[in-house]
């Protein structure tokens, strides 16, 4: 599928400012009203995975599934993941919202946390949410380096992804890390970077009180970028030379060429925290499964319409892209572009 040649976000003024896009919902966004269930996977290396149920209905399970994942120092209590989670609850999906390990709100055992290319967590998570509900099918749903992780998982090794699953959409995705951590360095951007670092660094610290000769704080203090973090944290605890490996390995976008599933990949324009490569326009054209979107605005995980709405593009579109892949029309269309042409853009 080429690059999707229009989007319907248009926001209003002052929200064609990709910075207002992006502070706009952490600061003044309302925590939608939700009650989702924990539960605890202990998992087979001797670890654990908070995850969160959100049921369409008490009492009774849907037929589907979604299985959410977050972006850097998130988790499954986010504002924009609870969001998505309560419109797909009203919609009759069941939901399910990983925690990278160390983000549920405590720390997880092992040494390792967690990267933007871990994928055997999200498909623990994705095989536990299948086997407890016997859902009929599913999809999964990514931000930022969520996105990252689900484009990952879904190209390196497409014959492992199990076949309930129909579709995927992922949202702000950094699918070239080296070049999006260099973008975070540069000018203005450099306020998400010590936003980002400060949970970060935290955990090393808590990490360094369980394992002190495995993770020295010595130069903590020091570091002021994400490279500079990976390169001596993320990268070496995870099995990585360093930054450099680490980016090349754990990088989405050479993987998009064996995605499958029809998939979902909108990046704004204006995103601050993504360069010219992270727009893999030449990648879309070449894999009739890939759908990209580039609105002229939205920013990093914004999509914000105007002030005060409950609701913002982003869920809308996630839902109308699910739905529109399981309309009767489309699954006809012999051709996907013509599908598209005849509605996959709502």
């Amino acid at each position: 599928m080429p690059h999707l040649p229009s989007s319907s976000f248009s926001p209003r003024f002052p929200f064609t400012s990709g910075h207002l896009q992006t502070l706009y919902p952490t600061l003044f966004r309302t925590i939608p009203p939700a009650t989702p269930q924990r539960r605890r996977l202990e998992t087979d290396d001797g670890d654990f995975i908070d995850v969160d149920w959100h049921f369409a209905a008490a009492g009774s399970r849907a037929r589907r599934l979604a299985v959410i994942s977050h972006g850097l120092e998130g988790s499954s209590r986010r504002k924009n993941v609870l969001a998505m989670a309560l419109l797909l609850q009203g919609s009759e999906w069941d939901v399910l919202c990983l925690n990278c390990r160390g983000c549920s709100g405590e720390m997880n055992r092992l040494p390792r946390l967690y990267h933007s290319g871990v994928t055997d967590d999200l498909h623990r998570v994705l095989y536990y949410g299948l086997a407890e509900g016997g859902y009929d099918s599913a999809v999964l749903i990514g931000f930022s380096m969520g996105g990252n992780q689900t484009l990952k998982y879904l190209g390196e090794a497409p014959d492992k992804v199990p076949e309930a699953v129909r579709a995927a959409a992922v949202f702000s995705v950094p699918v070239e890390l080296g070049d999006s951590g260099a973008r975070m360095a540069r000018g203005f951007n450099c306020i998400y970077t010590r936003y980002f670092l400060r949970g970060l660094k935290d955990k090393v610290e808590k990490k360094a009180k369980m394992y002190p000769g495995l993770y020295d704080t010595a130069r903590l203090k020091e570091i002021g970028t994400l490279f500079q973090f990976d390169d001596l944290y993320t990268g070496p605890i995870h099995g990585f030379t360093g930054a450099v490996d680490y980016y090349a390995k754990c990088s989405s976008r050479q993987f998009l060429k064996n995605i499958r599933l029809p998939t979902l990949l909108v990046q704004a324009e204006d995103d601050p925290f993504l360069p010219p490569s992270c727009y893999p326009v030449e990648d879309a054209r070449q894999n009739t499964s890939l759908f990209l979107e580039t609105p002229r605005h939205g920013g990093h995980m914004g999509f914000v319409v105007d002030c005060g709405a409950d609701r913002y593009w982003l869920e809308n579109r996630a839902l109308g892209f699910f739905q529109e892949l399981a309309a009767p029309d489309y699954c006809r269309q012999r051709s996907r572009k013509e599908g598209y042409k005849k509605g996959l853009i709502s």
